[in-house]
């Protein structure tokens, strides 16, 4: 759970790292 919350909140930095892609994409690609 501290995982997710981690990249889900380091997604605001993570956003360009991963192409700017939709936060959802990621969501289900982590999940």
């Amino acid at each position: 759970l501290f995982d997710y919350i981690e990249v889900f909140y380091n997604q605001q930095r993570m956003h360009s790292a991963i192409g700017y892609a939709a936060p959802a994409e990621f969501e289900r690609a982590a999940a």
